[in-house]
């Protein structure tokens, strides 16, 4: 019988990566997601002998990320990961929403092989690009023995998908992994961990189709009031998050407003807008406190909100 050979899926949704601007020399007025995830594997030397599937999924600029494509690239990821054959699955995104992508991948998929998510400070048309070689620095990733996990690969470095969060808006390393650090790092094409690989932390529940209950953040600061919390009610939000400040702190009157909210029905989350920490909890606290950023405490409670209500025992 024979094996089919080790194969790395890289399935494209756009971002800079396939972005094109009409100067070599313009790296921040180009468009986003105008390149085939086929012309830009095409386009990078070294690939044309490496066992790769590709699959557009989606073509879009990632501030622009949605429920129903992180549906459709679930979907995909699940298909892919399911064949023998495939040791791991790379995915090119914009920079904008890639932690939140990735966060939200390791809390769906169940698998012990290596999701990797890369990207691209550069469009493929400049005249140094740095997609290529993230590209192959995540393959390096997803082919190395013992990778396991989603992560996220940029300028040679390797971020677990809890930790990762954006930190520069033009760098080249514009990621980092707060007080944790990276888990590894790319060098000329081999992989030095430097902590244990962290893997996926599937939530036992089924994406909608179509509905997804609305999960809004709101942020703490001077001068902060509760006229956007109050609006986001009558609007109909479900779920709110508050980036508060400091060690998760709220204004007064922002805080009247979200009891008020909660007392209508709407789950709360309680954060810090710190970049690095976790909320310290202490007694007398009327929120719940998350440990995550903002914008992954948010991605948790839209997947509580989806999670069935408890059926009660038999007999009750």
């Amino acid at each position: 019988m024979q094996v089919a050979r080790p194969t790395i899926a890289v399935l494209g949704t756009g971002g800079t990566l396939a972005g094109s601007s009409a100067s070599a020399t313009d790296n921040v007025g180009y468009t986003a997601a105008q390149i085939g995830i086929e012309a830009i594997l095409a386009g990078i030397p070294g690939l044309r002998d490496l066992p790769l599937a590709s699959e557009q999924v989606a073509q879009l600029d990632s501030k622009d990320m949605d429920f129903a494509t992180w549906g459709r690239l679930l979907a995909r990821c699940q298909a892919w990961l399911a064949r023998d054959e495939v040791q791991g699955v790379v995915i090119t995104h914009g920079t904008d929403t890639l932690e939140e992508t990735a966060y939200f991948l390791h809390r769906m998929l169940d698998t012990a092989k290596p999701v990797v998510l890369t990207c691209a400070m550069r469009p493929a048309t400049s005249m140094s690009p740095d997609g290529p070689q993230n590209i192959l620095d995540a393959l390096a990733v997803a082919s190395a023995a013992g990778a396991q996990g989603v992560v996220a690969v940029c300028a040679g470095v390797v971020h677990d998908a809890v930790q990762v969060s954006k930190v520069h808006p033009y760098r080249l390393d514009a990621f980092a992994s707060g007080e944790a650090g990276p888990l590894a790092y790319v060098e000329d094409g081999q992989v030095r961990p430097v902590r244990a690989w962290v893997p996926t932390a599937p939530r036992a529940l089924d994406w909608p189709a179509g509905a997804w209950p609305r999960v809004e953040i709101v942020m703490n600061h001077a001068g902060a009031g509760g006229g956007m919390v109050r609006a986001l009610v009558r609007d109909g939000v479900q779920g709110i998050v508050v980036a508060g400040t400091g060690n998760g702190s709220v204004a007064q009157p922002l805080l009247d407003a979200l009891q008020e909210a909660r007392e209508a029905g709407v789950a709360l989350v309680r954060t810090t807008r710190c970049s690095q920490g976790p909320i310290v909890r202490h007694a007398g606290e009327t929120l719940p406190a998350s440990a995550l950023s903002p914008v992954k405490a948010r991605i948790e409670l839209v997947l509580d909100l989806l999670r069935p209500p408890a059926r009660p025992a038999p007999g009750r």
